[in-house]
């Protein structure tokens, strides 16, 4: 991590790991030094655990020493927001992919979920784990463009590493359920970008009006007919928003 290149950092959701990205890795030039990372108890970190939010901020900083920009899917990207938020100087810009700073529904906040879909995944996860994960994954593509293909997609990356552990799943519902960091948009003050899924059965697509009341030099995306994987559905337009993104932490360093 000392090639001097940009570094773009990647973090899967929940249940996933790290293999999910590889498809945009590909993607990016050999200009860009790009890094995945298995959150704990996910892929090749199964055997470790996190309890809390700030625990998966300590295990980014653990793995990531140097400013970087930071691409957060979903539960990864309240993980990327959180470390922007307690630690600026690793983070120079951040990509929120199908992510919100407050998933559930609740007074003061209308663009979250309904909490009911997230206490089910928690008791359907105690009574069937392993039907419980191939039902989110049938949800992160559900009425989207090729959502048979990306499925597929999914599938074969995930199921075929290490299963998360049933603790590291049962504390990301948690952190799903719990967090709620919207007021604290406003402390962002580097470079931000959002990609949300039209059909998004997961994350609430109209949150995209938060982000840009809060944050209106974000560049805040809607992937028409994608669901919660825009990165595999429109892989060529996310790769082309965030190229732009790097270009803009590069341009304002020169």
């Amino acid at each position: 991590m000392t090639t001097g290149k940009p570094l773009c950092v990647f973090v899967h959701g929940w249940g996933m790991n790290r293999t999910i990205w590889q498809p945009v890795i590909d993607a990016l030039p050999n200009s860009i030094e790009a890094i995945a990372l298995d959150l704990p108890g996910h892929g090749q970190n199964t055997d470790k655990c996190f309890t809390s939010l700030d625990d998966l901020v300590v295990a980014l900083r653990r793995d990531i020493t140097r400013p970087a920009i930071w691409i957060g899917w979903s539960l990864g990207g309240l993980a990327v927001l959180k470390l922007a938020l307690e630690f600026p100087q690793l983070v120079q810009a951040m990509l929120l992919v199908a992510s919100t700073p407050c998933f559930v529904h609740k007074a003061g906040w209308s663009y979250g979920m309904p909490a009911a879909l997230f206490t089910g995944f928690a008791a359907d996860l105690e009574a069937d784990f392993e039907n419980t994960v191939k039902r989110f994954l049938t949800l992160q593509v559900k009425d989207s463009a090729q959502g048979r293909q990306i499925l597929k997609q999914l599938r074969s990356r995930v199921l075929q590493q290490p299963a998360a552990n049933i603790q590291a799943l049962r504390s990301g519902l948690e952190i799903l359920q719990t967090t709620d960091m919207h007021q604290q948009l406003m402390q962002l003050n580097m470079p931000v970008a959002v990609a949300l899924g039209e059909r998004d059965t997961l994350v609430n697509v109209n949150c995209a009006q938060n982000y840009l009341t809060t944050l209106p030099q974000a560049d805040v995306r809607i992937y028409s007919h994608a669901a919660h994987a825009p990165f595999l559905s429109h892989l060529p337009d996310f790769s082309m928003q965030l190229l732009q993104l790097v270009n803009t932490v590069h341009n304002a360093k020169t």
